[in-house]
């Protein structure tokens, strides 16, 4: 039972106040004593819970699955290894891994998927960022294009694919080196663009620390930056701009 739900049960009598807060209560996380799975977040904010795989034991990791996904019939987990994912298909048939994007997911009901994100990389090297933030998108039911390779040193790359990146509701815009792409999107669209610095480059690039100065230093406007390689980050903040422009707030 959602938030909206539960307040139409109250408003028309059948739940009284303190049995909804019951269930609120009740609703909020389980507890299997390693983790507290925030089972009730999907609620409040539109996203279940995903999982961060890196680090995490092989049990633990399976039980985290198991559970979120008897309370959502689907489970989705960032930055998994081969060796998690191998471990994990001897339980769950149709669990997914993309060795790309690190991403392992078990997909529910398919969603209809609304809006247009575009992703762009600066370039080849910076695909695996851009992968998790195209797929979380893609997860949570946006429509993602990807315009790829596209990075300063060969602007005319990126010209011949402005159509499609000025149609977008919102621009992810992924590099590393200087990571000079997102200015020069920022001045080309009227869109809000996510600017993601990546760790690819040479020593002075400093792990990707050139590329988010560069970023959060932009002239241009309507550019907000993530973390170093927070490629998820991105994802899911673009799904939330992109259901705001087609009018679907909180929706999953």
């Amino acid at each position: 039972m959602t938030i909206q739900e539960l307040l139409e049960e109250v408003k028309k009598g059948f739940l009284t106040v303190e049995e909804a807060e019951k269930i609120l209560k009740k609703e909020g996380y389980k507890d299997i004593g390693y983790a507290k799975l925030d089972t009730g977040r999907k609620n409040r904010t539109g996203f279940a819970e995903v999982v961060y795989c890196s680090g995490k034991t092989d049990e633990h990791l399976l039980n985290i699955y198991k559970r979120l996904y008897r309370e959502e019939g689907e489970v989705f987990g960032t930055r998994a290894s081969r060796e998690q994912y191998e471990y994990m298909k001897k339980y769950f048939s149709d669990i997914q891994y993309d060795p790309v994007s690190r991403i392992l997911k078990i997909n529910g009901t398919e969603k209809k998927k609304v809006g247009k994100v575009v992703v762009c990389t600066a370039g080849t090297a910076d695909i695996a960022v851009a992968e998790e933030a195209a797929q979380t998108a893609e997860y949570f039911g946006t429509n993602v294009e990807r315009v790829y390779d596209v990075g300063v040193s060969g602007m005319h790359r990126l010209f011949s694919c402005l159509e499609t990146i000025q149609s977008a509701n919102c621009i992810i815009a992924v590099a590393g080196m200087e990571g000079a792409l997102a200015s020069v999107i920022g001045g080309l669209v009227s869109c809000p663009v996510i600017a993601v610095p990546t760790s690819v480059g040479y020593g002075a690039n400093f792990g990707g620390l050139s590329a988010l100065l560069t970023m959060i230093n932009s002239c241009a406007n309507g550019i907000a930056v993530v973390n170093i390689d927070n490629g998820y980050g991105a994802g899911y903040m673009a799904t939330q701009i992109n259901r705001l422009a087609v009018g679907q707030k909180g929706e999953n």
